[in-house]
């Protein structure tokens, strides 16, 4: 279950309905998981693929605003320098292995050659964007098991439903301070008179040693030993949606606090961790072709208090959607008998 239904509140700011990036509304969530074993040698799938629509339309024909940011470089993302360029995000976002970046990109490219007939014909090319965190501990990270149909598969399975946490989908085999980690999602609405903004947050969550863990911030003792297990640094990608009405610019700012939730779990963004913050507003649907010289947009004033509200909910939110990822993975067996135990709060 949640942290939160454990009686483990983060932050002030109320979530939404389902505490998940789901509640901006638009955005689906859809995973692929593989458990399998792989061959006689003790080769084992414990890996698979996420994905995460801003919205259930068209996404190269209608593009949402978007930005990233980078806590520490330590990773294998494709898209993100085009998508700073640009300010926008035309495809779904994935998440899956490290050595399964290329397959994922492939798999989701041809999804949306398969949707857009036109793309690299009579328009231009298309931007994919992955990011990836190292399973290989209970993953055999070098049997590449993951394959262009398992991300084509996540795209079509995606919902708007309250996602699957834990263990599931590019969460699979991953580690989060020396515990099981992998998807966790966590939400904030934010208030100004009658009007209600939504924060939603999703991590795939694989970083830190146990003794980094800041668990005493969240319970006083649960009995459970120290892991013992000694990750490398491992790495975090968090996604963070909104229906705020931002620029890219003015996203760069919110997605930057994500940051702040991070480091309040223990991480201190180590030497050799990806931590990469990925973002998109919902507020607007950019159209791919327009006759049009001027466009216009409408997004909020940078010095008005809600701007501080949307910066205290990406770190409420990036901070708990980390718990989550915790309290709902399960422990796992993968490759060669390795296991990883469940953290119990």
């Amino acid at each position: 279950m949640k942290v939160r239904e454990m009686g483990i509140v983060i932050g002030t700011i109320s979530t939404g309905e389902k505490n998940c990036i789901t509640d901006v509304a638009g955005v689906h969530v859809g995973h692929v998981t593989l458990d399998e074993k792989m061959n006689q040698d003790g080769a084992y799938a414990c890996t698979g693929v996420t994905a995460i629509l801003p919205h259930d339309g068209n996404l190269f024909q209608q593009k949402v605003t978007a930005a990233s940011y980078v806590i520490n470089g330590f990773g294998k993302t494709t898209g993100l320098v085009q998508v700073n360029e640009l300010g926008v995000i035309e495809s779904p976002i994935m998440l899956t292995n490290t050595f399964g970046v290329s397959a994922v990109t492939q798999g989701t490219l041809q999804f949306m050659l398969d949707s857009n007939s036109e793309i690299g014909h009579s328009t231009g090319t298309i931007n994919i964007v992955v990011g990836e965190c190292n399973d290989s501990f209970l993953n055999s990270i070098r049997e590449c098991p993951i394959t262009p149909e398992h991300a084509e598969e996540a795209i079509r399975n995606a919902s708007n439903e309250t996602a699957k946490e834990g263990a599931v989908g590019a969460g699979k085999g991953m580690m989060c301070f020396g515990y099981k980690g992998g998807i966790g999602s966590s939400s904030r609405i934010v208030t100004h008179e009658s009007t209600n903004y939504t924060i939603g947050c999703m991590v795939l969550s694989n970083f830190g040693q146990s003794s980094e863990f800041l668990a005493h911030r969240y319970i006083t003792s649960n009995g459970q030993s120290e892991s013992t297990l000694s990750p490398t640094d491992g790495s975090i990608i968090i996604v963070l949606a909104t229906d705020a009405p931002l620029s890219s610019r003015q996203l760069t700012r919110v997605i930057k606090r994500c940051g702040i939730g991070l480091g309040r779990t223990g991480s201190h963004f180590s030497h050799g961790s990806g931590d990469i913050v990925i973002g998109f507003t919902t507020a607007h649907h950019i159209a791919h072709l327009s006759d049009q010289l001027v466009e216009t947009r409408t997004q909020l004033r940078e010095d008005h208090p809600i701007m501080n509200q949307l910066f205290a909910a990406a770190a409420e939110a990036t901070e708990e959607a980390i718990l989550n990822s915790l309290s709902q993975a399960q422990t796992t067996i993968g490759r060669d008998g390795h296991k990883v135990e469940a953290y119990r709060f």
